[in-house]
């Protein structure tokens, strides 16, 4: 079987089960999810959704946060872990949106990661989400899928986000991100997987090999 129809059969099943895949983490605009994506790094979307309604509360744009004290956000952030370094990076990159941005998140990957907290996957996040930038923002557990489904060697992450958009055509890859993260929680988690009850893997075996 040729891969292009494994990725066809892929992508119709991910389209089938999420045809409109929520932003998993709350926002109101584009600095909000930066800094619920910035937040996102080692924790899970749900729980960082459970303090962030306190730190916008405290500020919710980069004028309002650039002055509070570091202290009082890592308080609030303390749940998410390394909440030292990410507050520190959240008070940094505030003051230089304002400085530098007007106060505005930069439509832009290079202005982006040159922001404190801020690397290549929390820019592709942003990027697509926030302004419809077609982007492939590839995390650990869509690095994980794509060596499961046989898409990529899964040598790094770097080699996944290139792999996947060369597979996939560009105008799927915003939802498609989201597509794969909903799906790693419902049917192919790292532990407890059961390969006969998830509609790709009981179709693709290890590695992506259709079964006979």
């Amino acid at each position: 079987m040729k891969k292009s129809e494994k990725v066809a059969d892929i992508l119709n099943i991910l389209q089938k089960l999420y045809p409109k895949p929520p932003i998993p983490l709350n926002h109101k605009d584009p600095y909000t999810l930066l800094i619920a994506v910035l937040l996102s790094a080692q924790c899970t979307d749900a729980r960082v959704n459970t303090f962030t309604p306190a730190l916008f509360e405290l500020a919710d744009n980069p004028f309002d946060m650039m002055h509070k004290d570091v202290d009082d956000i890592k308080a609030i952030i303390r749940p998410c872990g390394l909440s030292p370094r990410k507050s520190k990076a959240i008070s940094e990159l505030s003051r230089i949106l304002v400085e530098k941005h007007q106060g505005q998140v930069p439509c832009d990957f290079d202005a982006l990661e040159e922001l404190p907290g801020v690397g290549h996957k929390t820019a592709s996040v942003v990027m697509s989400q926030a302004f419809e930038v077609p982007a492939f923002a590839v995390d650990t557990h869509i690095h994980r899928l794509a060596y499961r489904w046989g898409l990529s060697t899964g040598k790094s992450v770097e080699q996944t986000e290139k792999d996947l958009k060369r597979l996939f055509p560009k105008e799927t890859w915003i939802a498609l991100h989201l597509q794969i993260i909903y799906f790693g929680r419902e049917f192919c988690p790292a532990r407890g997987h059961d390969p006969q009850a998830c509609p790709i893997c009981s179709i693709y075996g290890r590695k992506g090999i259709k079964k006979s």
